[in-house]
């Protein structure tokens, strides 16, 4: 009966990781068609994705736009959890329902909604657009990240430094800001990451510059291939790159 929790673990680990494996090991197959039996170790397909313009240039745009939307997401959403956490403001939870809200709406629904809004103004389909997508889903979850951080230690703080004559902006840049450091490190690289591999708003929010997610679909189109797994593979090696900083900067637990 010991046995059984330790069997169950595996199976799950199994079930979760056995797709990410074969994606990762047909990746170096050496023939055109990602299917057993295995022809390799080849690096043949890492050669022509990163040779490949289209491909290269779609991933710098997803780079440019996850980093720069979760920048504007992390720092947009802590300014909305400093004032509803610090003053006194009236409809207060009203405002931290409608904050929260997105989180519960599909991706589909935000981007067909931003999509008709752009165009209606007038502007042009871009990846300027797609970042203004991917910080409407991406503020609620920094919001509620950096919200949930901020307790009665960090107020304390504050006020020590404000009777010690320190204005506002000091308050929040050398108090507030450094003791919500691992929960604003945190909002931002969960953020990256979300906004990394998002496709359904980088497809409608976009046109001629795609992200790297809209260019695979595109290759999916004429059917699999290897090229495919070395492209998933790499991104799964950024998810899980981005996981261990995470880990290693954030979540460690100090002595």
């Amino acid at each position: 009966m010991r046995a059984l929790p330790w069997l169950y673990l595996a199976a799950a680990f199994v079930f979760i990781y056995l797709p990410v494996g074969a994606l990762v090991l047909f990746s170096f197959q050496g023939g055109a068609l990602p299917v057993p039996p295995f022809d390799g170790p080849s690096l043949r397909w890492y050669g022509e994705i990163l040779a490949d313009r289209d491909l290269t240039s779609a991933l710098g745009h997803s780079l440019a736009v996850a980093f720069g939307s979760s920048a504007v997401a992390v720092t947009l959403g802590f300014l909305a959890a400093y004032g509803l956490a610090r003053h006194v403001l009236p409809g207060a939870t009203l405002v931290r329902g409608l904050l929260i809200a997105p989180l519960t709406v599909s991706y589909l629904i935000v981007g067909l909604g931003l999509l008709i809004v752009l165009t209606r103004l007038g502007a042009p389909l871009s990846l300027m657009t797609a970042g203004i997508g991917h910080v409407v889903i991406n503020l609620p979850l920094a919001f509620a990240i950096v919200y949930a951080s901020m307790g009665a230690q960090q107020q304390n703080a504050e006020r020590a430094a404000r009777d010690l004559g320190a204005s506002e902006a000091k308050v929040i840049l050398l108090v507030t800001v450094p003791m919500l450091a691992p929960a604003l490190a945190a909002a931002f690289f969960l953020s990256v990451t979300l906004s990394w591999d998002e496709f359904i708003i980088a497809f409608l929010l976009t046109r001629f510059d795609v992200t790297l997610p809209v260019e695979i679909w595109s290759m999916l189109r004429s059917g699999l291939s290897p090229r495919l797994n070395a492209i998933g593979s790499l991104v799964f090696l950024v998810s899980v790159t981005v996981v261990l900083i995470l880990e290693l900067l954030v979540f460690r637990k100090r002595p």
